[in-house]
């Protein structure tokens, strides 16, 4: 699977690929990145690519010209890349939205910059747009790199252990159930005792059990959604 990132920030994207599983998955070519800068596309002999706003407003914002001649050109060499924008004015992006974008073989992801980007770009050329939360970041590098990394988890093969995903939080609208790992005992504080008991089956029922408490607790949406979906 390849992803693509326009951004007028590069260097801020290629570290996050160095180290761990996703430097991995290029290495074993379960994954692929590349980079798209639109200061290369722009013709304003000054090479800006931000303006003014029109009709007022505090800051500036990305011109269409260089953004739309970068994505136009990522289309002509590349017919089923999947444009995605990354905004807060945008839809939450869910673990639905990582598995199922997990299937495309071209997701280019488009990071704002400065207030943000002409609409006209987002109208003529987004697949989709998402929202990582109910916040305001510098730039959307940050948000694609999240994308990417919640998108790649999905791509079979890029985890080692593929059962991984099947326990993981969002899975079954619940929160992860707590996990536990040596020593016992630490600074008085206790593994509960049923995992130590190598009863899988209570384990399991034990640890759904969890999962509900602290669902109910943190994220009562998913709760009350998880329920729903059991009657």
């Amino acid at each position: 699977m390849k992803f693509s990132f326009v951004t007028l920030f590069p260097e801020l994207i290629k570290g996050y690929f160095s180290e761990s599983i996703l430097k991995r998955a290029i290495e074993d070519e379960k994954i692929s990145i590349d980079f798209y800068n639109p200061r290369d596309f722009t013709t304003d002999k000054h090479n800006r690519v931000d303006a003014p706003m029109i009709g007022g407003g505090a800051g500036m914002l990305m011109t269409p010209q260089p953004l739309m001649d970068t994505l136009q050109n990522i289309r002509t060499t590349s017919p089923k890349a999947h444009v995605v924008f990354l905004s807060p004015v945008a839809k939450p992006f869910t673990q639905n939205d990582a598995r199922r974008l997990a299937n495309k073989e071209h997701v280019v992801l488009v990071s704002g910059r400065y207030e943000g980007i002409d609409e006209r770009v987002i109208e003529a050329q987004a697949d989709e747009l998402f929202s990582i939360g109910d916040f305001i970041l510098t730039g959307g590098e940050l948000a694609s790199m999240v994308v990417c990394d919640a998108i790649s988890r999905n791509v079979e093969e890029v985890l080692g252990n593929s059962e991984s995903l099947s326990i993981e939080s969002f899975e079954e609208s619940l929160l992860e159930a707590p996990s536990f790992t040596k020593p016992k005992n630490y600074e008085n504080r206790e593994v509960i005792s049923e995992f130590l008991k190598g009863n899988h089956s209570k384990i399991t029922d034990l640890k759904r059990g969890l999962a509900l408490c602290k669902t109910k607790y943190f994220r009562p949406d998913l709760y009350k959604k998880g329920i729903k979906n059991e009657k």
